[in-house]
């Protein structure tokens, strides 16, 4: 198959799965979202809020994340995202193809 997608596409496909897993552990309101990819990433992958609460927002569109709003730990109002039932299976099928174009791109990199 191909390469079709984009660099910003590939970008954006990869915040949201990023996000997703995240997610799937517990419902996280945005700042929270970004600190753990930063902190099991151990600070490679920061997403600032230009990217973090767009993909918030398509994630929602798509019905792959739900939204309320809480409390954060320091007193103040948030607004916590949770994944859906589509989400886990868009995540399931997106980690499939994420699994395969990393395994694809390991290829290439050992023919040299």
């Amino acid at each position: 198959m191909a390469l079709t997608n984009t660099p910003p596409d590939l970008l954006r496909r990869s915040v949201d799965l990023l996000i997703l897993r995240v997610v799937a552990s517990g419902p996280l309101h945005g700042y929270a979202i970004a600190q753990r990819l930063r902190v099991v990433s151990q600070d490679i992958l920061q997403v600032g809020e230009s990217a973090l609460y767009p993909a918030l927002q398509r994630l929602l569109l798509r019905d792959f994340v739900k939204a309320t709003w809480g409390v954060s730990e320091n007193n103040r109002r948030a607004r916590y995202y949770a994944i859906t039932a589509a989400g886990k299976k868009h995540l399931a099928a997106e980690r499939v193809e994420f699994e395969r174009m990393l395994n694809a791109m390991a290829r290439v990199m050992e023919q040299g």
